[in-house]
């Protein structure tokens, strides 16, 4: 089907990627929390727009540079690391009811939420490694096939992305009517940015 391989199994693949912890999942949340639904569907843009990145840095050939040079993969791990330790670490000290510094505008939500899924390796890896396993090299259509999967990306991380944003803003104002256990969600997910950077760099 348009030079795909196995379409379904490649939209199956891509659901199952998208119901992973990670770090983009934790920013959607996070975004759609404390910025209503205008800062969570500004992060969801920003998650849609880092994933079309990958993709198309992936066709424009990124992923044979970074086999040829491994140590271009690793730096890019170790600054994805060191990014989402800083916003960990922003998060867990900041002090009760401050609310983050890193998050103030709707453009914040979307440039975080785009720099996130930029860095994270989970979706690096699915791209510049499991992603070209589904092209068909026979049927291959060019760009077309290239669009189908790009749109085909798009619009099953919309309907996911947004509804995680509409459960997560409908539960926020029960979250925030507790302001401890608010303090005390927001620094738990500090912690666990700041562990999704340890991973980056241990589970290498």
């Amino acid at each position: 089907m348009f030079g795909i391989s196995d379409y379904g199994a490649f939209a199956a693949a891509f659901v199952l990627l998208l119901f992973l912890p990670s770090p983009g999942n934790l920013a959607l949340i996070s975004s759609a929390s404390r910025g209503g639904l205008s800062g969570g569907l500004a992060s969801v843009l920003g998650l849609l727009l880092g994933d079309q990145i990958l993709l198309w840095l992936t066709v424009a050939g990124v992923a044979a540079v970074l086999k040829t040079y491994p140590p271009l993969f690793i730096g890019l791990q170790w600054l994805g690391a060191a990014y989402l330790a800083w916003l960990g670490y922003k998060m867990v000290v900041a002090k009760p009811g401050e609310g983050p510094r890193i998050e103030i505008t709707p453009g914040h939500y979307f440039r975080e939420t785009m720099v996130i899924t930029v860095l994270n390796p989970k979706a690096i890896m699915f791209y510049f490694a499991f992603f070209p396993q589904f092209i068909d090299p026979v049927n291959h259509q060019g760009w077309i096939t290239f669009a189908v999967m790009a749109l085909t990306i798009s619009v099953l991380g919309f309907v996911y992305c947004f509804g995680v944003v509409l459960i997560t803003h409908c539960m926020a104002e029960r979250i925030r009517a507790n302001p401890r256990f608010s303090a005390f969600l927001q620094k738990l997910a500090g912690l666990c940015l700041i562990g999704f950077g340890l991973k980056m760099v241990v589970a290498k």
